[in-house]
């Protein structure tokens, strides 16, 4: 479970990034944090990942402060996490598979584990038959599906995506979410931070709206059910 307790976050010259927020999200969710340009978002998925630490206030997940944290105990955290962003930052000169791979060779995973485990990541994305292509020799969803891969092939319990579909036609951003649903289904919490409206309100799933660092509606439904 994740739980915000109070937190303000406030940039230099008196800019807000978010103000005196509570919020809990449980154990396999599906939510979308929706908002304009400065709205908060992307402030409040870099406290979830530590990458910034609140002025004010708690960020707890499964009961740990990570506010409290010792930064040689960050990277371990962000590991944990499943985290996908638009940009895909794929590795150019590594294969679909191995790009995969990597994410578990860096916490030296045995061979064995990651000959079974990446093949299965694949399989959930659906790019088995892309395993042994370059990221320059795929399409942008594919792209993206690989990037997904390699953030859930070490089975994390959070799944993180900033702007999944931004780079996406319409198509290939239903394929995406299809995807994380999915994901979402074995178990996964998923939070996405999103621009696109018609995939909001097409999937009908937990909304954070945030406007100038606060939450102005917390609810089911689409981006647009004020």
């Amino acid at each position: 479970m994740i739980e915000l307790k109070n937190v303000t976050k406030i940039y230099d010259g008196n800019v807000v990034g978010v103000e005196n927020l509570n919020l809990t999200i449980e154990d396999g969710e599906f939510v979308f944090v929706v908002g304009e340009s400065g709205s908060g978002k992307s402030t409040f998925l870099k406290l979830l990942m530590r990458e910034l630490k609140p002025d004010e206030g708690q960020v707890i997940i499964d009961g740990k402060d990570i506010t409290k944290m010792r930064r040689s105990k960050i990277a371990a955290l962000r590991r944990s996490m499943g985290i996908v962003f638009q940009d895909y930052r794929l590795l150019p000169r590594r294969t679909v598979y191995d790009n995969v791979a990597f994410a578990l060779q860096v916490i030296e995973t045995p061979g064995k584990k990651i000959k079974k485990s990446v093949p299965a990541a694949l399989n959930l994305v659906g790019l088995v038959h892309k395993a042994k292509s370059y990221p320059n020799e795929i399409s942008g969803g594919e792209q993206q599906r690989t990037a997904i891969a390699r953030a859930i092939v070490n089975n994390p319990p959070l799944v993180i995506a900033d702007e999944p579909t931004g780079n996406l036609d319409p198509r290939n951003s239903q394929e995406i979410m299809e995807v994380l649903e999915a994901i979402n289904m074995r178990g996964t919490t998923v939070i996405i931070a999103t621009h696109d409206k018609a995939i909001v309100n097409a999937m009908q799933k937990r909304v954070i709206h945030m406007e100038n660092g606060i939450v102005v509606r917390d609810s089911g439904g689409g981006y647009d059910d004020l």
